[in-house]
């Protein structure tokens, strides 16, 4: 049942097919600039960003390009992908439904379409967005107002904010573990984070790009190795029906 009912009124996925909850009209706003301007820039976005990208990071480097360098480009891109590749986010949508619920961790939530949605859902309690990128934080924030969503939403830098509860009943972490120095590391944080009972939804990859369009993904091989036997080691897949590259887990 693709419905997501919230104090934002009646959600579905079908409207995230149509308008991506809004999206173009928000984030035109946001930014300050009309919708023409708008679809003037999507197009180029990932373009934009991979220009950005210096090369090789540090971890260090790497949490002050997403936190510092990319500013607002990261949420023209963000929502190019969203809008262009619908059909897919809308099958995240429906495996959220069907697992999210209690306490949700969004780490890295970009332009807050999961983190809306799982606001929306009765079995959620609340969402907590974590993004470094302070532009992505402002527009979820603002997004979730918009749509009457705030009281169960609440946007922070990182897992050390004191705000966050201790543990969680939901981690959701799309598109986010290939962009990280140590991804295998941040499953260990998921998993202590985690109630027993929790589910997680991840998907990853691992991969530059066949003409290097992605620098700022991880393709390196000890990395990867790393993170597939601490995926392995620590969780154990929970089985759905959807035909999507992301994966339910619970703790092994």
């Amino acid at each position: 049942m693709d419905r997501l009912e919230g104090a934002a009124g009646l959600l579905s996925v079908e409207r995230f097919l149509r308008d991506g909850f809004d999206l173009r009209r928000q984030l035109a706003d946001h930014l300050g600039i009309g919708l023409q301007e708008l679809e003037r820039r999507l197009p180029h976005s990932t373009a934009e960003l991979a220009a950005l990208h210096p090369g090789g990071l540090s971890a260090e480097q790497t949490g002050r390009f997403y936190e510092e360098t990319v500013g607002t480009t990261h949420l023209l891109e963000l929502a190019a992908w969203h809008l262009d590749s619908a059909d897919y986010i809308a099958d995240t949508l429906r495996l959220q439904q069907l697992f999210a619920r209690g306490e949700v961790l969004d780490f890295g939530g970009g332009i807050g379409t999961h983190a809306l949605a799982a606001a929306g859902l009765e079995a959620v309690e609340r969402v907590w967005v974590v993004d470094l990128n302070p532009h992505n934080r402002h527009f979820v924030t603002a997004r979730a107002e918009r749509l009457g969503l705030a009281a169960k939403l609440q946007c922070v830098r990182d897992l050390d904010d004191p705000a966050l509860t201790e543990r969680f009943d939901t981690v959701i972490c799309l598109d986010v573990l290939e962009h990280l120095s140590d991804p295998a590391a941040q499953l260990e944080q998921f998993a202590a984070r985690m109630t027993p009972e929790a589910t997680a939804l991840f998907n990853w990859y691992f991969f530059k790009g066949h003409n290097g369009e992605y620098p700022f993904h991880v393709d390196d091989p000890v990395l990867v190795e790393r993170f597939f036997r601490t995926l392995q080691h620590r969780f154990l897949e929970v089985f759905h029906p959807l035909l999507i590259t992301t994966r339910a887990y619970r703790l092994a």
